[in-house]
């Protein structure tokens, strides 16, 4: 599987993203992909069935920054695909 690198944004293209968008509403989809994933892993951390042991609020705080360092680079790669979507919509609503 070949990978493509990064456009002009930062981003690399995935399926479904057309290569013409505007950069400014690539950049906004893209952030707000990052905002769901990091609500979505938040939310799926809270569902852990016990207490860690050995938990503090240090370890609360850097799970939650590699949990926002996760949701960031997976929103860079167009991993789940919610930027592309919201760019296809958005240009097709474009006058």
């Amino acid at each position: 599987m070949m990978k493509s690198a990064p456009n002009a944004t930062g981003t690399v293209p995935v399926r479904g993203q057309s290569p013409e968008v505007d950069p400014d509403l690539r950049k906004a989809a893209v952030a707000f992909e990052a905002v769901m994933l990091r609500q979505l892993i938040g939310e799926m951390r809270k569902g852990q069935l016990a207490d860690d042991i050995f938990g503090s609020s240090a370890n609360s705080t850097y799970r939650e920054l590699a949990d926002a360092s996760t949701a960031d680079a997976l929103a860079q790669r167009g991993a789940i695909g919610i930027a592309a979507m919201i760019e296809r919509q958005l240009q097709e609503a474009k006058p």
